[in-house]
């Protein structure tokens, strides 16, 4: 990763973000609603937290074919991913509740993801949201040598089969926090001396880290163990929650952001990027299946990625209404808003656009 920040453009001669920003806020000023969740969130939350905790307490009291305790990790697994994009993303970018001890309590549902509070913040809030889609920046373009997001990343032979397999390493997305994501990600936040909120003490972010894997272990792995499930079931059942819950996050974040349609700016030599943050932003982000219910309810509106990156600060439950408030602003700016009508269409045009970063750059 790049040390050195880039800086966006400060003026905004179609002035797109000071005209959204108005409409928006009277949008919530004329419906006197707040821009955080409300009871159909919170309602979200019981059901989540339900269809990951019950399927888990069953294992633990019931005799049960392997299948059947196979069936019951899926579950688990999407109740994990459901919590990631509705209730602990919410949280962490305090849009769950006007209330910020509700925001650090649902925030911390990163837990049970086998996730860090204070490493996702600045993974996510600071690294992602303020340098979207900026190689070297941008931690969700970094992948190692084995995938290739973008076109300045360097290119390797095997790349050429990437469409292939990446779809199977996304699965590992949660079970490498699990074990060494955090660590590693630890130590360079602490070396670049990144944080978002005041700096913590080192020794204290270290101390939560490694108590918080150890219950975690007792909890997922240990437990099961001492109350009579067998070691291999639960190592396999583990792995299988992991699989499920990292392949539908992973998943849902590339749909918006390694796209053809959205771009990768580059820095000029000074550092200084073309256009301002909030334009910057609809030219590498996109939504998918934006009138899908069932999508815009599970994925926590993470399929309406344009409004949530110019407010992340709004809840999800809200953009489908603003939507139509930024997209209506981007086009009287002649401003990009890339859309795609359903997932299935963004799925492939992922696929495409991961063959085509895979081709040697001289032939792409």
């Amino acid at each position: 990763m790049n040390n050195t920040a880039p800086t966006f453009a400060k003026q905004d001669n179609l002035k797109f973000f000071r005209t959204l920003n108005s409409r928006v806020n009277n949008y919530f000023k004329e419906n006197n609603i707040q821009k955080t969740g409300n009871w159909k969130l919170h309602l979200k939350a019981i059901i989540l937290f339900a269809v990951f905790l019950t399927p888990y307490f069953l294992i633990l009291t019931l005799d049960m074919p392997f299948w059947a305790q196979l069936l019951l990790n899926i579950l688990m697994g999407v109740g994990m991913a459901g919590i990631g994009m509705n209730v602990m993303h919410d949280g962490n970018h305090g849009s769950y509740s006007s209330k910020s001890w509700i925001n650090k309590i649902m925030g911390g549902s990163i837990y049970v993801l086998a996730g860090n509070v204070d490493n996702w913040q600045v993974q996510h809030n600071v690294l992602h949201h303020t340098y979207t889609n900026i190689h070297g920046h941008d931690e969700d373009l970094d992948a190692g040598r084995i995938i290739r997001f973008t076109q300045n990343a360097e290119w390797h032979r095997f790349h050429k089969f990437q469409h292939y397999y990446s779809f199977f390493l996304y699965g590992l997305l949660t079970f490498n926090w699990a074990l060494t994501t955090d660590f590693k990600q630890m130590k360079n936040y602490l070396k670049r001396k990144l944080s978002y909120g005041a700096p913590q003490s080192p020794t204290k972010l270290w101390t939560v880290l490694v108590i918080t894997k150890i219950i975690y272990i007792i909890i997922w792995m240990a437990l099961p163990m001492i109350l009579g499930v067998t070691w291999w079931k639960v190592v396999i059942g583990f792995f299988v929650m992991h699989y499920t819950a990292g392949l539908i996050l992973s998943i849902v974040f590339q749909l918006a952001h390694v796209v053809e349609e959205t771009s990768n700016p580059v820095p000029n030599e000074e550092g200084e990027m073309e256009n301002t943050w909030a334009i910057h932003q609809l030219y590498t982000t996109a939504n998918f299946a934006p009138k899908n219910k069932i999508i815009n309810w599970f994925t926590g509106g993470l399929n309406h990625q344009i409004e949530h990156h110019i407010f992340p600060n709004i809840s999800h439950i809200h953009y489908g209404k603003i939507a139509e408030i930024v997209k209506q602003t981007a086009i009287e700016c002649n401003l990009p808003y890339h859309e795609f009508r359903t997932m299935r269409g963004a799925v492939i045009a992922h696929y495409k656009h991961l063959k085509d970063l895979g081709m040697k750059p001289e032939l792409a």
